[in-house]
């Protein structure tokens, strides 16, 4: 479904309205939607898919992929935890995954960002600049 720019604002500026410090709070989602739905405004499918868009985006942003070449001990997942909540905010949801592809390190994907310190990518990066 094409969603036209003014049903993509209206749905940002409902995104923005749901955002209780910085964070989504899925209640005042759950009841935007619902209003919407009950209401029934001019254009308001295309306003849903467009809130269903940037709520699925907001939770792929939260979603994180910690790879290591071997199995993390607690001290070093705790490390990994407080590192990435200092940077991209509590609340994240972080799934650990063990890759002896990588040789050492780790790669870790915090939505559509990779940070890469593995060694496998370090050579990667080494054979791509010859």
């Amino acid at each position: 479904m094409k969603v036209s720019k003014v049903a993509a604002a209206s749905a940002r500026r409902l995104f923005g309205l749901c955002q209780t410090g910085g964070r989504l709070d899925e209640t005042k989602l759950r009841t935007v939607v619902a209003r919407l739905i009950e209401s029934k405004p001019r254009d308001y499918r295309a306003v849903l898919v467009a809130l269903q868009r940037l709520t699925r985006l907001e939770a792929d942003r939260r979603r994180v992929t910690v790879e290591s070449a071997i199995a993390l001990d607690d001290a070093s997942r705790q490390r990994v935890v407080d590192g990435l909540a200092k940077a991209h905010g509590p609340n994240l949801t972080i799934s650990y995954t063990v890759n002896p592809e990588l040789i050492g390190g780790l790669r870790i994907r915090v939505g559509n960002d990779v940070l890469d310190g593995s060694v496998q990518g370090r050579l990667a990066r080494l054979a791509n600049a010859f």
